[in-house]
Formats: C-alpha cells, sequence, structure tokens
C-alpha cells in the first residue's frame, strides 16, 4: 500500500502559528523557545535513518528499548508531581487514573487524557514520555488505567473487554470536568486510538467538552486486526504471555469468581476471546463483538470534534488497508508515514518519539488561535 499523508485537514492548520504574548509554552528541544513550527509537521516528515526503518525493530525498540535510562529518570520526574486516583463510575465501576498538573507556566495551556494500548498501562514507557513532553510544555496530564491494566485487577470483578466504552467515557467526563483553563484533548495508543476515536464521536452528545482527539496506530477493524495478530508470531506470542499474565493475576484476586479457568488459558488468542465474550458480554457471536468496537467504513463519518489519525505504512499490527476505506468528515484530518512501525516513530536521535512533536505541535495551533469556548 502506497503511504499517502495528510488526506484530510484539520482547518486550524492551514494557518501560520503564533504563540500569543500571554502564552509561552516550551516544546521538546525541538521548539524550546516557543518557536512554533509552520506549516505543521506532517507525517511524511518523518524520516528515520536507514538502520531503523525496519518496522519490527521500531515497534520494539518504541516499546522501551531505546533510552530506557532516560525515559526512567523522566518517569520519575513526572510521578514526583503525580497523583493516583480511583474514579468511582456508574455501575460500581472503578477506574485508576493518574493526574499531574503543569508547573512550566503560571496557568496550564490545557488537559490531555492518554490512553494506553491493549496490555499497557499508564505508567508505559510511550505513555510516560509523551505524558512528560506535555507537562514540560505547560498541559495538565490525565493518564487513564483501562480497567485490569496497570496495578487495577482488584477494582472490578468483571474483567477488561474492548466494548466498554461508558466506562471510558464517563472517567473522560471526570477528567475533563476538573476546573482550570485550556483546551481538552485525548491522545490513545494502539486500542487506546480506537478508544480516543470513539470517545470523540460519543463526546458531543455525552456533554463532554473535547476540542481535539490524535489516535496513533488505532485499531480500525478488530477482525481484520486478529486476523493480522494471528499471522505475525513474535507479536501474537507478545500479547497472549501479558494477556495470560493478566487473567491469571485477576483470577488470584477474586479465586471464589470464575474469571478464567486453566485450560481456557491454552487457548489461542481468538478462541480465548470467543469464551470471554460468551460470557462477559451481551454479544452473540464472536464476530458482533468485534464489530461492536469497529471505526472501519463510515462509523466515523459523524465524527464532530477535530482529531487526526497518525498512523504507518509499515505497521506490523495494524492493516493499512483500512485506513484506506475510512470515511471520514472534513474535521478528520488522516496522515500516514511510510515508516514508524507500531506507535513507534523513532528518529534514532533521542529517545522521544516524533509523536511527541506531532502532538505539541497541532495542541500549540489551537492554543495560539484563542482559548476554546465553554458552556
Amino acid at each position: 500500500m502506497r503511504a499517502a499523508t495528510s488526506r484530510r485537514h484539520v482547518p486550524l492548520e492551514s494557518r501560520a502559528l503564533r504563540s500569543p504574548k500571554s502564552v509561552a509554552p516550551t516544546r521538546l528541544e525541538a521548539a524550546a523557545a516557543g518557536e512554533f513550527r509552520t506549516p505543521l509537521p506532517r507525517a511524511a516528515d518523518f524520516a528515520p535513518p536507514r538502520w531503523l526503518r525496519n518496522p519490527h525493530l521500531q515497534t520494539i525498540l518504541g516499546s522501551g528499548g531505546l533510552g530506557r535510562f532516560a525515559l526512567a529518570r523522566e518517569a520519575r520526574a513526572l510521578e514526583r508531581r503525580t497523583r493516583a486516583e480511583i474514579l468511582e463510575l456508574d455501575g460500581d465501576v472503578r477506574l485508576q487514573g493518574f493526574h499531574t498538573p503543569q508547573h512550566a507556566l503560571p496557568e496550564r495551556l490545557g488537559l490531555v487524557l492518554l490512553l494506553h494500548g491493549w496490555e499497557g498501562h499508564a505508567r508505559s514507557d510511550y505513555v510516560v514520555s509523551v505524558a512528560a513532553g506535555l507537562v514540560r510544555a505547560g498541559y495538565d496530564v490525565f493518564r487513564l488505567n483501562f480497567r485490569d491494566h496497570g496495578d487495577s485487577h482488584g477494582l472490578n470483578t468483571e474483567p477488561f473487554h474492548s466494548c466498554r466504552l461508558e466506562e471510558v467515557v464517563g472517567a473522560a467526563a471526570r477528567a475533563f470536568a476538573r476546573p482550570g483553563p485550556g483546551l481538552r484533548a485525548v491522545v490513545g495508543f494502539s486500542l487506546g486510538g480506537n478508544f480516543a476515536l470513539r470517545l470523540a464521536n460519543a463526546a458531543p452528545t455525552r456533554g463532554i467538552s473535547l476540542d481535539y482527539a490524535l489516535a496513533v496506530c488505532p485499531v480500525i477493524d478488530p477482525a481484520a486486526g486478529l486476523r493480522r495478530l494471528e499471522c505475525a508470531r513474535l507479536y501474537h506470542a507478545y500479547f497472549m504471555r501479558k494477556w495470560r499474565a493478566s487473567l491469571r493475576r485477576k483470577q488470584s484476586l477474586f479465586p471464589t469468581y470464575r474469571v478464567i479457568s486453566p485450560p481456557e488459558l491454552r487457548l489461542s488468542m481468538r478462541e480465548l476471546t470467543r469464551a470471554l465474550v460468551m460470557r462477559y458480554t451481551d454479544y452473540s457471536s464472536l464476530e458482533d463483538y468485534l464489530d461492536g468496537y469497529s471505526v472501519a467504513g463510515g462509523r466515523l463519518a459523524g465524527l464532530r470534534v477535530p482529531t487526526t489519525i497518525l498512523a504507518a505504512a509499515d505497521d506490523p499490527v495494524i492493516p493499512a488497508e483500512a485506513f484506506g476505506a475510512l470515511q471520514l468528515p472534513a474535521c478528520v484530518e488522516l496522515d500516514i508515514a511510510p515508516h514508524g512501525g507500531h506507535c513507534a516513530f523513532l528518529s534514532g536521535r533521542r529517545p522521544h518519539s516524533f509523536v511527541q512533536e506531532y502532538l505539541l505541535a497541532r495542541l500549540h495551533a489551537r492554543v495560539a488561535h484563542g482559548p476554546p469556548a465553554r458552556e
């Protein structure tokens, strides 16, 4: 598939970027003096060195293999300013989150909600790295753990599945209802990108003030994604190892409740998913469940929140063909890089991902053109 770039554009982004005098955010190294890049960086601008163009190398290093010591320092600094919270939501659901206020500016530029990928968590290296850059630039950050991710397995009896959108919407509403100036944005990676797109789609009808969404390598068509993982032995083994460990931990915390049985843990990804779908959801089949969190085709045609989908044509986990079939409104920017792997986009010059520069440029663009109106 030939890489497409910038097929759709958020109208804001065609304008020159200037920082108002009252706003002096700094950007990671590339724009430390608040000099915003114009035009905005595009996926086509990401050009890693030849040795780092292999999508598998990108993906593996993006999970924490590059610059781990620098990222560990960032994580320690971030955690010193972070408060862990338990969000009490409807239906006796409890989710864990981590709120970090910025200290770079007299007042924040906004609040950004970060959503990790499947079997990742709020303290995953890629989440911490983006969070640290946002806080340094003047944005408050709320990192949400999905149910049964991170250290949250004991908060709810029933296990996580990807159609639990309502609780993520409820958590986002709580996060964005916090007092403070500036924009409200959500950023999601992989499955978190899928949740970010569904959240952005639902936000206007749920009364959530959301100004921008970025989905990085999001799951578009779950059925196609499952088929891709079944053919990618390395990634299938990686996710199954983490998923089985997560289910074992869940069962150990609820010994009198049947979460999973030892024979089920030996099932394939497809059959284990099927078993849990039939036990814990109202879907009548695995196929209906996968369709339940799909955003393929025209599912996002009514999206009204300015949104960017950043993807890589060489992603070994997410089939690139699904992006070309999306029916998107004018407020959605689809930006596909030739390289980048799965949620990595590492240039090799520093441990931080191109995603940081890409995201901050778009957030600063929205801030520079005035504060969003609030009802």
